[in-house]
This record gives C-alpha cells, sequence and structure tokens, in this order.
C-alpha cells in the first residue's frame, strides 16, 4: 500500500474508531469530544488528500476552514458548525463539566457519519487511488 493511501486508511480508522467510541454509553462531554476529533480528522483527510499540510498555528480551525474550499461553497454552513463545535469541544475539554448536551452530541455524531460518506465519495471521484477498498 502506498504511503499516502496507509496515511487515509489509518485517517479513516481513527474516524471509525471515534464514531464507534463516541456512541458509548459515557457522558455527552467525551461523546461530543470524540465526534469532533472523528470530524476533524475527515476534514483532514480532505486536505491532505489535496496535497496540503495544516500549519501548526490554529491547525483546527485552518483544517475545518478548508472544507468549503474542497467540497464547494455550499458546505459553508458546515465548516460554520463544525468551527462552533470547535469551540465548545475547548470549553468541555478544557473550562468546566456539562458543555455539551446529549442531543448536541448525538447531532454531531450523525453530521460526521454523513461526513464520511462524503469525503469517501470525493475519494473515489477526486483521488481513487488512495482509497483502499
Amino acid at each position: 500500500m502506498p504511503l499516502a493511501q496507509k496515511e487515509i486508511a489509518g485517517l479513516l480508522a481513527i474516524v471509525d474508531r471515534d464514531l464507534s467510541d463516541a456512541r458509548q454509553d459515557i457522558s455527552s462531554d467525551w461523546q461530543f469530544g470524540i465526534a469532533y476529533n472523528a470530524a476533524l480528522k475527515l476534514c483532514t483527510i480532505l486536505l491532505n488528500a489535496s496535497g496540503f499540510r495544516p500549519e501548526k498555528t490554529l491547525q483546527h480551525y485552518r483544517v475545518i476552514q478548508a472544507l468549503p474550499l474542497i467540497l464547494g461553497i455550499q458546505r459553508k454552513a458546515d465548516a460554520e458548525y463544525l468551527d462552533t463545535c470547535r469551540i465548545k469541544r475547548n470549553t468541555v475539554e478544557y473550562d468546566y463539566v456539562g458543555g455539551a448536551t446529549k442531543k448536541e452530541a448525538h447531532e454531531l455524531i450523525e453530521f460526521t457519519h454523513e461526513l464520511k460518506k462524503d469525503v469517501i465519495s470525493w475519494l473515489k471521484l477526486h483521488h481513487p487511488d488512495l482509497v483502499n477498498e
């Protein structure tokens, strides 16, 4: 397996693990944080497959902002949603407990599951050599 394909496969494995773990009986804060990590990895896949690496400064923000640049302007609202999730994730990770509700966690899990389908479809269309079926 070529290095780029192996890298994408590794990131997709993290997404699968995180989506599975986020559905476990844990706090909504952790569910939210884990689902956010999966969504971030999907955005990273898009960026890496396009030949880019994010700068370390504001890395999460930059990765998320690349979403509509790669998938199209119709995904601008998705990038805005993920940026809101980024801020909330930072709050529940570093500031206080109880910042994410079960509903918010479930919404992000479902969003990420759908984003995964779109990312894989995009990979198959634009970079089929990177998808290991």
